[in-house]
């Protein structure tokens, strides 16, 4: 059996995918360990048996990594970039290191945004596939394609970083494994200009149980339709208007559905204990969630819009920043759901956006169409599967440990 490091960031939405294929290769004797800089974020979300080597690094939202909350377009990828990736890798590679040294990986599978992964398996000669929890540039009209003086500007970041790294023999894009790319998506929803090439394999979602706190109010909910409203794990800072505006739509739409909102910043200020219209909570278990939700209002995150249409559920996506302008392009695109500015949405353009996707059978049917796509594509199961073969061809490795 062979051995897998995953290298993560500290971000959940990046982490959650790979905690059902990592369970997938354990399932099949092999063994797994993860390099992070979330301080126990893995444990938590992938069990307290996950063995995970600490690295260091910034935490967005916290520290230097604090994002102005009217960051947008260039400005943000720019802050994304130079004030959180570039630092993150620089201060994760000693820790890759380490952890390669101690576990003696066959593969690496590094995170797209945890480049530190690639370039540590570049320069200490493993095998090393990417894990893309986002599908921004796997289209030929993806969000840099537009834009090639940023592009080239990330470029030569990139090309620095790999020079005070020492890795400067590579010369491998550390967001892209020229050996396998593992793409949590389909054509299905990127659509007819996803791109096609033999190293990348669209597995589709990677959907496992979690460890969830006990504690939500199943019975609370009831025969009426059931909106979900969620802007993700690292939008606290910028959400309160525009939740706001999401309570007073569905409150006036109360005769025919009730909604569960997430606030893990308390901008709503919490609900009666006996509301039985709308319910608001700063978490919840997502995943059991959407099995019994009839539409989503998101940020357009790609792992929330690939759940939601891993179950069939149609989106209002409201984009924020980085990829998920383009996520809701493809929602869009696809038919899945309706798009309303963030910036800019009220309650009544909310409220129509809400029933279109809940009445217009359009909407449905597209969002079964990519969630019969999405389960056919193999999910956990066929990432296992391609790591597997990567391992077993043994060839690309130059590591002394590696067979």
């Amino acid at each position: 059996m062979s051995r897998f490091l995953f290298v993560v960031p500290p971000l959940v939405g990046h982490i959650n995918p790979t905690v059902g294929v990592a369970a997938e290769l354990t399932a099949r004797g092999h063994q797994v360990a993860w390099a992070s800089a979330g301080h126990g974020l893995v444990r938590r979300l992938a069990g307290d048996e996950a063995l995970e080597y600490a690295c260091t690094g910034p935490l967005l939202g916290s520290g230097d990594a604090v994002r102005p909350p009217d960051l947008r377009g260039p400005d943000a990828l720019k802050f994304l970039w130079e004030d959180f990736l570039i630092p993150l890798a620089e201060a994760m590679a000693p820790g890759v290191r380490a952890a390669v040294r101690d576990f003696r990986p066959d593969v690496i599978v590094a995170d797209q945004q945890a480049v530190a992964g690639g370039l540590v398996a570049e320069q200490l000669g493993v095998p090393w596939a990417t894990s893309s929890t986002t599908t921004a540039e796997f289209a030929f009209d993806d969000a840099l394609a537009g834009m090639p003086k940023i592009a080239a500007w990330i470029d030569a970041l990139l090309k620095d970083l790999r020079v005070r790294m020492g890795a400067t023999s590579g010369t491998a894009d550390p967001r892209f494994s020229p050996h396998l790319v593992l793409t949590y998506s389909t054509p299905e929803l990127i659509g007819p200009g996803a791109r096609m090439d033999g190293r990348i394999r669209y597995v589709g979602p990677s959907i496992a149980a979690r460890p969830a706190a006990p504690g939500f109010p199943w019975d609370w909910l009831d025969a009426r339709a059931t909106v979900l409203v969620t802007l993700g794990t690292a939008n606290t800072d910028v959400g309160a208007r525009f939740l706001g505006e999401c309570l007073s739509a569905l409150r006036h739409r109360a005769e025919g559905l009730q909604a569960v909102i997430v606030d893990p910043g308390n901008a709503l200020g919490g609900m009666a204990p006996d509301d039985k219209d709308v319910l608001v909570l700063p978490s919840v278990p997502q995943l059991a969630l959407l099995e019994r939700v009839d539409a989503v209002v998101c940020h357009a995150g790609h792992n929330t819009v690939c759940e939601a249409l891993w179950h069939g559920v149609p989106l209002v996506v409201a984009p924020i920043r980085d990829d998920q302008p383009v996520v809701a392009g493809q929602v869009t695109g696809a038919g899945a759901g309706i798009r309303v500015r963030f910036g800019r949405a009220t309650a009544a353009r909310l409220g129509a956006a809400i029933d279109a996707v809940l009445h217009e059978p359009g909407y449905r049917a597209a969002a079964d169409r990519i969630r019969t796509a999405f389960r056919a594509a193999g999910g956990a199961r066929a990432a296992a599967s391609h790591l597997g073969q990567l391992a077993a061809a043994g060839t690309l490795a130059k590591a002394p440990w590696v067979s």
